[in-house]
């Protein structure tokens, strides 16, 4: 029956602009791509890397879709030596397709592929790169990982976000509107918080607490049990802060699940408090410095090869500063510079939009907007109610708007 039918498998995007969120790294694919096959690119594969369910693996297929190319797909994790994949990638990478159709290879999850049981899988698909006449795609939750660093160093590094606010409220409202099912906005941004972005995941929810129902409702999300997503980033931080070797403490970056930004908060946030002799602190400190100039310059100048001397820095080079610091146990504090731009966060998004309406309205930019009407109109909406009326209908503006200038 239809209704058994997984909504991630019925619903799944037929072409790229079906997809929520990561509109420009898909862009940069699709050009990559083409460019690709008009002139040859200077990277024959290119390495998708970002967390569970935001849409690599259904980017590659929309594309492949969209383009009218075949598509040869295989997880890279289920070959176990160097020698099938040169039998199986290899003759696909060369060999022309039965009508004779452009392609696209897709790998996917090449970090898990093992070090110790698919010895020299790494080393083989770095061939295939190098013979492929097709361009090859490759799908992982870490780019970073030392084990595949052959393969990052010759593609193209797109990096994948989760889905956010934004972009996740208005499509999950269309999907949905689709199946028939009514849903305020506010539960719809519980169900992205309670997944943090997970695409996979948020709609599996959507479906379980829709099914049989013709609304969205709090009390079907209040069944939901709020998923425990900080008990890994606890992991990784008893790595980063006890490890006594740098591999080990390297593998804070697997463990942890967030994102390398985040990461470096948590460590930032927790490190006086967990080293507390003054020489180890500050040369853990000192580490985290220079991890920080190279997160700085690799996003500045996009070269994110620097990325692995950042992580390295951080996790190997933090553990390592630990050699006077007795061992204790002391519970981990969230980052309150995560805390509080979340708080400001819907307030920042509201005097955005405010500032767009008055730029639109008076022919600036919403920065100008922001910076020199604003000041004066929270003024007026004070001390003058009648003039406040007549600029609310005339920049037509939201309650929350108006409460903000009121505010």
């Amino acid at each position: 029956m239809v209704a058994d039918i997984p909504w991630t498998i019925e619903l799944k995007p037929k072409n790229l602009s079906e997809i929520a969120g990561n509109k420009k790294v898909i862009d940069s694919l699709k050009r990559w791509i083409l460019s690709w096959e008009r002139t040859g690119s200077n990277k024959k594969a290119a390495l998708l890397y970002g967390p569970p369910g935001t849409g690599k693996t259904v980017s590659v297929e929309a594309l492949a879709r969209e383009l009218d190319f075949d598509l040869f797909e295989m997880n890279a994790s289920d070959i176990r030596t160097g020698q099938a994949i040169e039998s199986i990638v290899g003759s696909a990478v060369t060999e022309q397709s039965l009508f004779n159709r452009k392609k696209i290879i897709l790998l996917d999850e090449v970090d898990g592929i093992s070090s110790q049981k698919d010895r020299g899988a790494v080393q083989a698909i770095t061939k295939v790169i190098d013979k492929t006449n097709y361009p090859i795609l490759m799908t992982a939750n870490d780019a970073w990982d030392p084990k595949i660093r052959g393969l990052r160093e010759k593609s193209l590094i797109l990096n994948y976000k989760k889905i956010g606010i934004r972009d996740g409220v208005p499509y999950l409202w269309q999907l949905l509107t689709k199946k028939g099912i009514e849903a305020d906005v506010s539960m719809i941004k519980i169900i992205i918080d309670r997944n943090e972005g997970d695409m996979r995941s948020i709609i599996n929810d959507l479906q379980m607490l829709t099914t049989g129902e013709t609304e969205l409702t709090f009390e079907r999300i209040n069944q939901l049990a709020w998923r425990n997503r900080k008990e890994p980033i606890f992991d990784a931080l008893k790595l980063a802060f006890t490890s006594k070797d740098c591999l080990n403490a390297r593998k804070a970056i697997e463990v942890a699940d967030v994102d390398y930004g985040m990461l470096f908060e948590w460590i930032y946030e927790n490190l006086p408090r967990q080293l507390s002799d003054p020489y180890d602190l500050s040369n853990a400190m000192e580490a985290l410095a220079k991890a920080e100039l190279f997160l700085s310059r690799a996003k500045k100048t996009q070269a994110w090869q620097l990325l692995s001397y950042a992580m390295d820095l951080m996790t190997a080079g933090v553990a390592m500063s630990r050699k006077r610091t007795k061992p204790a146990w002391i519970p981990m504090k969230f980052p309150q510079r995560i805390a509080f731009m979340s708080r400001t966060m819907r307030e920042r998004a509201k005097l955005r939009q405010l500032g767009n309406k008055i730029g639109k309205k008076c022919h600036v930019s919403s920065q100008d907007s922001i910076k020199i009407f604003i000041p004066y109109l929270k003024i007026i909406f004070k001390h003058n109610e009648e003039m406040a009326s007549s600029i609310e209908r005339w920049l037509e503006l939201d309650g929350e708007m108006t409460t903000y200038l009121k505010s």
